[in-house]
């Protein structure tokens, strides 16, 4: 009786603590369009067949107890986009699964990593207002400890300060946008003018000049990122927005340190040089270098990748000193070096070909079985179609001939033609007959003989 009570009572905290955690994350259905208007919405458009739906299924769940629980203004749902697939249209939405913070009038896409930390901190920055304000130095020196990169407008009201403005509303899914007096920055730092948009990072900051930096929209989105940065899936999809040249090198070794120092260095002396064209960083492992030149290359390796049409460049010679490196990058901006790979046409194709032989030979190299009936029960069957059809055509060639002798006669001679052969057909058998009378009947010399 005792085990009875305790398992209902298992079963009904278990209950419980499933429903309070759904209370955290809203099913929304057609109407939610009606009721947005009002609050601001984290909202995962799923399909229900979708393997990475399901996985982020959990992350979701925790992503609601902590936007919930930390007293955000952020309301988290999820959406069946199949079944609403009218309004997930309307959302833009064009693949699963799709994540959206919903603010009034403007939809902001997450493109970061799924994990919780990453999209709570998503949005509650974007859930914020697009500039903060900095009060006081207390709030500077404690924004710059929380932050690697950290952008700040100094002055009052200006025709700056409203691009400023629009430029966080644009930008403020990837970073944050801060303004304030010339008082709150350290007495150390000075600006040549003012009104003026600082970018700190990197333990040094660095003024915004519409004249040499172009667009402030192009210039931010290019120094959001540090000088030098640990490289993954996302940073390079991110960086292939900028159109920036990439410059990184691959490590697996300990002895790699010393390429990273180099390109460190680099990055930090010769920034006023390279900065503009340039992001420099590294990447652990060579699986997409490889997949990049579709061949294989050694580690450490130093590699340019230009982000806008895919070509990449290599070293003639191998790195060994700052000097050689800096020739490299100069000969890349020149336009004197050897370009290779590319987004055209044939490049393309033989992306196509290369990625299909590196499928198939993951496959067999994992699992040789698996792989002989996937790719030879369709050839068997394809080798089987092609037979029928090859012998089809040899059947109907054959009394294609007998046709076309047939066309090529005159009525007299093909009237004569069926002649012949009725005759033939008569005589066959009589012919036939006397054979077998000839060997049954033997000349009267060959009994003798016998």
């Amino acid at each position: 009786m005792a085990e009875v009570k305790a398992s209902l009572i298992c079963g009904v905290i278990a209950a419980f603590l499933s429903s309070a955690v759904l209370a955290f994350v809203e099913d929304l259905d057609d109407t939610f369009k009606d009721t947005r208007v009002n609050d601001v919405w984290l909202v995962d458009f799923y399909a229900p067949w979708c393997g990475y739906c399901k996985k982020l299924e959990p992350v979701w769940h925790e992503v609601g107890m902590e936007l919930k629980s930390s007293g955000s203004p952020v309301r988290v749902g999820k959406m069946d986009a199949t079944a609403y697939s009218g309004m997930a249209s309307e959302f833009g939405v064009r693949g699963y699964p799709t994540i959206k913070l919903l603010k009034g009038d403007l939809a902001y896409n997450y493109k970061g990593p799924r994990t919780k930390d990453d999209i709570v901190e998503f949005a509650n920055r974007v859930s914020g207002p697009a500039v903060r304000a900095l009060p006081s130095k207390q709030m500077f020196e404690h924004m710059m400890k929380r932050h690697d990169v950290l952008f700040v407008y100094v002055g009052g009201e200006s025709p700056l300060r409203e691009k400023y403005n629009d430029v966080a509303s644009e930008l403020i899914v990837y970073t944050y946008f801060f303004s304030g007096s010339e008082e709150v920055l350290p007495e150390s730092l000075t600006l040549p003018e003012l009104p003026a948009v600082v970018v700190f990072k990197d333990g040094g900051y660095f003024t915004y000049d519409e004249y040499e930096d172009g667009s402030l929209s192009s210039w931010v989105n290019k120094e959001r990122f540090q000088g030098y940065l640990q490289i993954d899936g996302f940073t390079l999809y991110e960086l292939g927005e900028t159109g920036v040249r990439l410059m990184w090198h691959f490590t697996l070794f300990s002895f790699a340190f010393r390429l990273k120092g180099l390109i460190q260095r680099v990055a930090k002396e010769y920034r006023e040089h390279f900065n503009r064209d340039f992001q420099f960083g590294h990447m652990d492992g060579n699986d997409y270098i490889n997949s990049l030149i579709m061949g294989e290359v050694t580690v450490p390796s130093v590699i340019i990748l230009n982000t806008s049409n895919e070509q990449y460049f290599l070293p003639s010679e191998p790195i060994e000193t700052m000097e050689q490196l800096v020739q490299f990058i100069s000969s890349v901006l020149n336009g004197s070096a050897q370009a290779y790979g590319g987004d055209g046409i044939i490049q393309r194709i033989k992306r196509v070909a290369f990625d299909a032989r590196s499928t198939i030979m993951s496959v067999f190299r994992s699992s040789p079985l698996l792989g002989c009936f996937l790719f030879g029960l369709p050839l068997g069957v394809i080798s089987l179609m092609c037979y029928g059809i090859c012998t089809a055509e040899s059947d109907d060639g054959a009394d294609d001939m007998d046709a076309l002798k047939r066309e090529g006669l005159t009525d007299e001679e093909e009237e004569e033609e069926e002649e012949r052969q009725r005759a033939a057909e008569l005589e066959g058998p009589e012919e036939g007959e006397n054979e077998e009378e000839d060997v049954g009947e033997k000349d009267p010399e060959e009994k003798k003989t016998d």
